[in-house]
């Protein structure tokens, strides 16, 4: 008589060990998308299909000219702290105050290795008027914060890393991979 298990015995035990452990893996994963974000907020294929759209909407501003024929202003320096890069921001007015992912306000560029500058990521800015935190992409926006110059009002922003990696995550206000040198 052989001491070992028989074959189909330890397949049916894999197969019920397997199943036991992945029921409960299972259902963890439904309720955490990939990006770290709670499911119920709009689910993760409909982040991931608004980030496509961010995406596909400014793969054209590529070329910093694009940006600034479109209405994008640029500004005249970039923005570097101790916790990262966010880089020269180009403004369109007339997106401010949207959460439609193919219209952020704000586009983020680093200066690249050929003289130039490079698309790293947009911005989102929407003006506080009392109303509650706005969220994207099941992301809260930070905020309220104090205008950045003069003309800027209170508002909330949500930085989205749509080019360029963050190793803080994608939302973050800061890059650390990234510089303005």
């Amino acid at each position: 008589m052989s001491k070992t298990t028989p074959r189909p015995v330890a397949r049916r035990l894999h197969r019920r060990l397997g199943a036991a452990l992945c029921v409960p893996l299972g259902a963890a994963l439904t309720l955490v998308s990939p990006l770290g974000s709670p499911a119920g907020a709009g689910g993760p294929s409909e982040r991931n299909s608004d980030l496509a759209a961010a995406r596909q909407a400014t793969a054209k501003f590529h070329d910093a000219e694009s940006a600034d024929a479109a209405g994008f202003q640029a500004t005249n320096h970039c923005v570097e702290s101790p916790a990262g890069t966010m880089g020269f921001h180009y403004v369109k007015p007339a997106n401010i105050g949207s959460t439609d992912p193919r219209s952020p306000a704000g586009l983020l560029y680093v200066p690249s290795s050929n003289g130039g500058v490079r698309l790293a990521g947009v911005e989102y800015i929407v003006p506080d008027t009392g109303q509650s935190r706005p969220s994207m992409f099941g992301t809260a926006f930070a905020g309220p914060m104090e205008g950045h110059g003069p003309d800027m009002p209170v508002h909330y922003d949500l930085h989205v890393w749509t080019w360029a990696h963050n190793p803080t995550g994608m939302f973050a206000e800061w890059n650390p991979a990234l510089s303005c040198s």
